[in-house]
């Protein structure tokens, strides 16, 4: 396995690994890996013969009150996971590597993140696609994975792949979970044991609302995601937001469309840490 720090050298890398005609897949992430992070590193093995991982604590989609500096980082962890997963590049860029003057450039969004987590994380997803525009502009992967835990994040990858004409397919990788459901996330280290314990009950609300409004195409979304919502709150979990939304644009649903495609989605503060979680219906993988 390589182990790179610098642009100059992951390209020169990747410029001898294209010559020989390798497929390369591209597994962005932010460290702290998990059994969600080694699940999208074993399906990018499956269809790329050249796996990259990239480890990357972007400061540009973390918000002034956010958790950047406290995000963990387990470097030598991260490595030894990348080693036993057969990953062939490490790419460990630090700040002034991907930033070496403040970005002048950034990225507008229209639409897509009037709701959502864009809603309350003003520029997150602004910062998001630069850091992922920049790693393609690297990398140039033929294939790059992205989990469905954050679904919005995908979504406006896919959006900024088709308008920026980036020459990469894009995967989506199934939500990988813990026995009682809750998402793996690196942000699940934050949580103390009576956190935990109800962390999983996002995920339990998401999976009821689709089940009404699955068996009950006519009942009104708003008041079963108002009822959720509440049962939440009776546990102690402030609620960002919970909704649900057509998978193609993201915009919220007032009455399901039997065979539509759509995706129940929420946040949640426990204590001190926001959790993501969501569901797809009548989804079909992306491959």
């Amino acid at each position: 396995m390589t182990e790179v720090q610098s642009i100059t050298g992951v390209r020169n890398e990747l410029g001898a690994v294209r010559s020989r005609g390798e497929t390369i897949g591209l597994v962005p992430t932010m460290g702290a890996l998990h059994d969600g992070h080694v699940h999208l590193i074993r399906k990018m093995k499956e269809q790329a013969s050249f796996v990259v991982v990239t480890v990357f604590v972007n400061p540009t989609q973390f918000g002034p009150n956010e958790d950047y500096s406290n995000y963990p980082r387990t470097r030598e962890r991260d490595r030894q996971i990348c080693e036993q997963e057969g990953v062939n590049l490490v790419f460990y860029p630090d700040v002034e590597e991907m930033y070496p003057v403040e970005p002048a450039i950034s990225f507008m969004i229209k639409g897509l993140t009037d709701h959502m987590c864009g809603k309350s994380r003003p520029g997150h997803f602004g910062g998001v696609l630069q850091v992922v525009n920049k790693l393609f502009n690297i990398i140039q992967p033929d294939l790059a994975i992205f989990g469905q835990k954050d679904i919005q994040q995908f979504a406006l990858i896919d959006r900024m792949v088709q308008e920026f004409n980036h020459p990469v397919r894009l995967i989506i990788g199934d939500t990988v979970r813990e026995a009682d459901g809750l998402a793996m996330s690196s942000r699940n280290a934050y949580l103390n044991k009576k956190e935990r314990k109800r962390a999983p009950l996002l995920y339990d609300a998401i999976k009821t609302v689709n089940e009404i409004v699955t068996s009950k195409p006519d009942v009104s979304v708003q008041d079963v995601l108002v009822e959720q919502e509440q049962r939440l709150k009776a546990n102690d979990l402030k609620i960002d937001y919970l909704a649900v939304v057509n998978f193609y644009d993201l915009q919220p649903v007032v009455h399901i469309v039997p065979g539509s495609r759509y995706i129940v989605a929420g946040a949640v503060i426990n204590g001190t840490t926001r959790l993501i979680d969501n569901l797809i219906t009548d989804f079909k993988q992306i491959s």
